[in-house]
């Protein structure tokens, strides 16, 4: 289906207008405009991608008349990170550059905050309905807004893979897969940002939250270590799968970033031979 759709949005300029905005309109499948907008930018040059994006702001500027801002803000969270990419490709660098497009989404959430006003808002009538004592409602506050800017950068890195792995199927089969599976933080930037995380966790003032950005490249690069010594070994995609089962417990996602963090220095893929 999505091969269906790359060859469609690629046959010409008006079948990729027709699809950037149809598709922007539905619930959820709404999401593929961002991946379908950064995958034109990728391959025609980001002239041709800035042109998508402003077509891509009618559905965008719709959800935005219906009070949700989300859309259009990763739209252009996606499109940055694919300016990025194609400029650099390094995949590395398109995390780093994740980092700050969270940390702007997290500021345009305090500048705005009635975007979570509702939420907030049911937490406090479940906290005093079940009269949780002890709940500090402005720390869960605080807590939760990180989260989900940290949730939006993740998001936008993953819709930008989308785009990126429509784009391989079409002109470079099995490009994506390499990329994805070479993903690895260099040792430099793993000190910086572990330095950084011992530093929120010292250094008093600092928000504790900030962490789920620091820590999200390390996430992406424990899932492509994965998925490359799975890949090497010819082993069942059951690992896979209970690896991604297994990530709703804190403790395996702890262990996922530590091993990734390992990685930049001891470098598995080099050291596991390929099955044959």
């Amino acid at each position: 289906m999505l091969r269906g759709l790359a060859e469609f949005v690629m046959a010409g300029r008006k079948q990729a207008v027709l699809a950037i905005v149809l598709l922007g309109l539905p619930p959820l499948v709404s999401l593929l405009t961002p991946a379908l907008v950064a995958m034109i930018g990728m391959r025609k040059g980001m002239t041709a991608g800035s042109a998508m994006l402003l077509w891509a702001l009618l559905p965008t500027g719709f959800w935005l008349l219906l009070g949700d801002a989300f859309p259009l803000l990763l739209l252009f969270g996606v499109f940055v990170l694919a300016v990025v990419l194609r400029a650099t490709e390094s995949w590395r660098n398109v995390l780093l550059a994740g980092i700050g497009v969270g940390a702007i989404f997290e500021f345009y959430l305090r500048a705005q905050p009635a975007m979570l006003d509702l939420v907030f808002e049911q937490l406090e009538l479940y906290v005093r309905a079940n009269n949780l004592e002890g709940v500090q409602l402005d720390e869960v506050r605080e807590a939760m807004t990180t989260l989900l800017a940290a949730f939006y950068m993740a998001l936008s890195v993953a819709l930008l893979m989308l785009g990126r792995s429509m784009q391989a199927m079409l002109y470079n089969p099995g490009g994506f897969q390499e990329e994805f599976h070479a993903l690895r933080i260099g040792q430099t930037t793993t000190l910086v940002l572990v330095g950084m995380i011992l530093l929120v966790n010292i250094v008093e003032g600092l928000p504790e939250t900030w962490i789920f950005y620091l820590a999200a490249p390390f996430a992406f690069a424990g899932l492509a270590l994965a998925h490359a010594l799975v890949a090497r070994k010819n082993a069942s995609v059951f690992w896979l799968v209970a690896m991604y089962v297994l990530l709703i417990f804190p403790t395996m996602m702890y262990l996922l970033i530590l091993v990734a963090i390992i990685d930049s220095w001891y470098d598995f893929r080099a050291r596991v031979p390929k099955s044959s």
